[in-house]
């Protein structure tokens, strides 16, 4: 059962000659995290010169009922809906709607107010001003234009627990609620993981005059023909889903609630652009060779020429380039540094990793990864449902990526 839906997915993620078949060390690098308990299944997918040459699934998508992992089963993408939305910033580029330096008060007016957080006086009282200019696109896309998460420990990001606008229920509300907010820092002097990917979809909203889920719908996954991925996941497809876990007390266990135990049953009020989209490896797959490929994917063009190579090239200024920045797994260093949306490896000597120079990646929340990789023609897809933040994880990214560049070499 598991080899007929293997090639099934193969046969959908592209129309080049089936080659379905396993890559011995990947599945060697990532099955002892699931004989020792320490993830409950693993759904890999790696295309080479636009084939497929390695899909696998491996251990359970639901400790509980038994139930196998299965190349088409659908995850939480988390944070991997980061560089779907930077694409579908880029649809609009490409049609002349914004450049680079358009402050983003030009499509969210609501935001001309925002002030600054320049820190406490003697008394312990916050200092507030307006700051020296307002974030431009180009710093939402690249991390720097003074948003947070309420994430980290301070004063700002206490304002964000305490007014929750990634739980507003309409995208109109959430930038209210950004607006009351005060920025972390003088847009562009810092990198600070942040909000900044759901103020782009309200952004493409605001420009296109559809909601975000339509958007990507009629303009990415459609065309694309990612048939799995969407804010919400359908009755007729809830079997597919996989559940989520989090480590307690040294074993997997479903979370008993918080920000990432939403039930994606139903379509959401406000579509998350930062982190809302569920999705499966072969899908991903087909977004990540679309990249690779410029912008286009069997004879489907999503991007204009040198569009995705955009999003796939660095934009950071070389003073944030200090290895004080980054989140997770995800640490901007010397040649790790940062595209739209995701990391670029520059020079992956200097960064240390195991990837191919003009890499492209990102990861999401509960242990999701891919990385697209021009240098060896390669796209790599990972899925797993285990909420990294949790504690205890694996570097499973540098684990798959060794067995990647093991395998190329063979």
């Amino acid at each position: 059962m598991r080899l007929i839906r293997s090639i099934a997915a193969c046969a959908l993620i592209s129309s080049a000659p089936l080659q379905a078949q396993v890559w011995p060390a990947v599945d060697a690098a990532l099955q002892p995290m699931v004989d020792k308990g320490e993830l409950a299944g693993v759904v890999t997918i790696a295309m080479k010169d636009g084939a497929v040459v390695h899909s696998s699934a491996i251990g359970k998508r639901d400790l509980e009922s038994g139930k196998p992992m299965e190349t088409d089963t659908i995850f939480r993408a988390f944070s991997m809906t980061k560089p779907v939305t930077a694409v579908a910033m880029m649809i609009l580029y490409d049609e002349g709607k914004w450049q680079p330096s358009d402050p983003i008060t030009k499509f969210l007016p609501e935001l001309e107010g925002v002030k600054l957080f320049k820190g406490m006086d003697a008394s312990g009282n916050p200092i507030i001003e307006a700051p020296q200019s307002l974030p431009t696109i180009e710093q939402l896309l690249t991390h720097t234009a003074g948003f947070s998460y309420g994430f980290m420990p301070g004063y700002v990001d206490d304002l964000y627990r305490a007014d929750s606008p990634m739980a507003a229920q309409s995208t109109d509300a959430f930038v209210d609620k950004l607006a009351a907010l005060p920025l972390l820092f003088e847009p562009g002097t810092q990198w600070q993981y942040s909000v900044a990917m759901d103020v782009q979809g309200a952004i493409v909203e605001r420009i296109s005059g559809m909601a975000l889920a339509d958007f990507m719908e009629q303009r990415i996954f459609a065309p694309l023909r990612m048939t799995d991925t969407a804010f919400y996941v359908p009755l007729e497809k809830r079997e597919r889903f996989a559940s989520l876990y989090e480590w307690q007390n040294g074993k997997l266990a479903k979370p008993g609630g918080g920000r990432f135990a939403a039930t994606y049953a139903d379509p959401p009020g406000f579509a998350s652009g930062g982190g809302g989209l569920v999705t499966t490896a072969g899908d991903y797959a087909r977004f990540g060779q679309m990249l690779l490929n410029d912008g286009v994917l069997d004879d489907v063009r999503i991007l204009a020429p040198g569009s995705a190579k955009t999003i796939m090239t660095d934009h950071l200024p070389p003073a944030l380039v200090s290895g004080k920045f980054g989140i997770g797994m995800q640490q901007i260093r010397p040649g790790y540094q940062f595209g739209y949306n995701g990391v670029v490896v520059t020079d992956p000597e200097l960064a240390g990793v195991d990837m191919g120079k003009g890499s492209y990646l990102w990861d999401g929340a509960a242990g999701t990864w891919f990385w697209v990789d021009p240098t060896n023609n390669l796209v790599f897809v990972g899925m797993i449902q285990r909420l990294m933040a949790s504690g205890g994880m694996p570097n499973i990214q540098a684990i798959s990526q060794k067995a990647v560049k093991q395998s190329l070499s063979n």
